[in-house]
């Protein structure tokens, strides 16, 4: 499967502009469950920018 990270990278939420993953979704997923977080992009903009990837937290924005 083709990687779409410039058609990604138009949509993407996520602040951390530097990121290597950022756009290529599939690393970026891989890279925050490895770490037993939340990308990002599945926050809202305004948690999204507390750069707070932990579960939890997650759990706590939409609850």
């Amino acid at each position: 499967m083709e990687c779409k990270r410039e058609e990604n990278l138009q949509e993407c939420i996520c602040s951390a502009t530097t990121c290597q993953k950022r756009g290529i979704c599939c690393e970026c997923v891989r890279s925050h469950r490895e770490r037993s977080e939340i990308p990002g992009c599945f926050f809202p903009k305004s948690a999204e920018l507390k750069h707070n990837r932990s579960i939890e937290y997650f759990i706590e924005v939409y609850s």
